[in-house]
């Protein structure tokens, strides 16, 4: 089996695959990210069937969103980090790793891919067999709080308490890791997606205005923030009128939006706070040395680690490049998978 996985792996890159609710992150041993990609699949309303000979995925499709007509549907096949559309999910991974090798054949790559550590056996399942089925050889799963720590540089094979918050896009990943395993964690379906509603929510009872997602993105990435701004922002915000129906635009503020988000951040803290109350002692005392390191997309909200550190007394650090810390974590892992199986788990057939 040895000698043939060899033989294989000369025609197969193998891969780990951060498989967002908002982006997919591809990463390929020896060469680092290659690939990041909105998860989005533009396809044709009322079936599975992908646009444009298969290429509308990606920034593409993401490109159609809000903006397509009638028969046409941009969809997201991962909701709160796990896979709401089989099919869609499965031609998704496929063009990404058809993308990666540059070619339609003769591949089979062992994939290493990220998964919420409150996923259930039933959505594991579904993840192996969406990998399956886009063409890989060996599937190993890893919990993304592990691979964000390994991303992050901690050292979570060791014996000490390694805090590690990871908020992405349709989930935030809370989790204390000691000897490569979790100790204690909180899997919260609130992060990016939720503040991106929270802002359309604010824009109609404020404005009486209907703005879409990207829109409210923008505003987030723009001005949001989950502490004061020693100057604060403005932006503006374009959108439909809810009482006439025709275009407008308003001049929000950073003030506004930070007031719009309090829920969805302070739901994050809270989950914080639960996750240190269930610490064993002696990993409470090395988190409390050692603070905690931030990762994931919502990790660039201005101030939030000001407002982590500000209720719970510990020392918060955001990591290099956090958008990228759990590709990063695949990475590693690929690097040497013998010595780190112990932190996954993976698929029984190997081909």
């Amino acid at each position: 089996m040895y000698v043939i996985d060899r033989f294989l792996s000369l025609f197969s890159l193998d891969m780990g695959i951060d498989l967002g609710t908002a982006n997919t992150l591809v990463c390929v041993r020896g060469r680092g990210i290659v690939l990041m990609e909105p998860s989005v699949v533009a396809v044709r309303k009322g079936t599975n069937k992908v646009l444009l000979n298969g290429n509308a995925v990606g920034e593409m499709a993401k490109a159609m969103l809000g903006r397509t007509p009638g028969n046409i549907e941009a969809i997201r096949p991962m909701k709160n980090g796990v896979i709401a559309n089989f099919d869609i999910t499965e031609k998704m991974l496929r063009y990404f790793i058809n993308k990666v090798h540059n070619r339609r054949w003769g591949y089979r790559p062992r994939l290493v891919i990220t998964v919420p550590s409150g996923i259930t056996d039933v959505e594991k399942r579904a993840v192996y067999a969406s990998a399956d089925r886009a063409g890989a050889r060996k599937v190993y799963l890893i919990d993304e709080p592990k691979a964000a720590g390994i991303g992050a540089g901690m050292p979570i094979t060791e014996p000490t308490g390694n805090m590690i918050v990871d908020i992405g896009g349709g989930t935030t990943e809370v989790a204390v890791i000691s000897l490569g395993g979790v100790v204690t964690t909180q899997s919260l379906r609130i992060a990016g997606d939720k503040m991106d509603e929270a802002i359309v929510q604010h824009m109609k009872r404020t404005y009486n205005m209907d703005i879409g997602p990207r829109m409210a993105e923008d505003i987030k990435i723009k001005i949001g923030s989950a502490a004061p701004l020693e100057e604060e922002l403005t932006t503006e915000a374009k959108g439909r009128d809810f009482i006439t129906g025709l275009p407008r635009r308003e001049i929000i503020t950073s003030e506004e939006i930070r007031e719009a988000l309090r829920e969805p951040v302070n739901a994050i803290i809270e989950a914080i706070r639960l996750t240190l109350e269930q610490t064993p002692p002696e990993l409470a005392a090395d988190i409390f040395d050692r603070g905690m390191v931030l990762t994931g997309g919502g990790a660039l909200l201005r101030g939030i680690d000001k407002a982590i550190a500000r209720e719970t007394g510990l020392q918060v650090t955001i990591a290099d490049d956090p958008i990228t810390a759990v590709a990063r974590g695949t990475g590693v892992v690929l690097d040497d998978l013998p010595r780190m199986s112990a932190v996954l788990e993976s698929s029984d057939n190997e081909y």
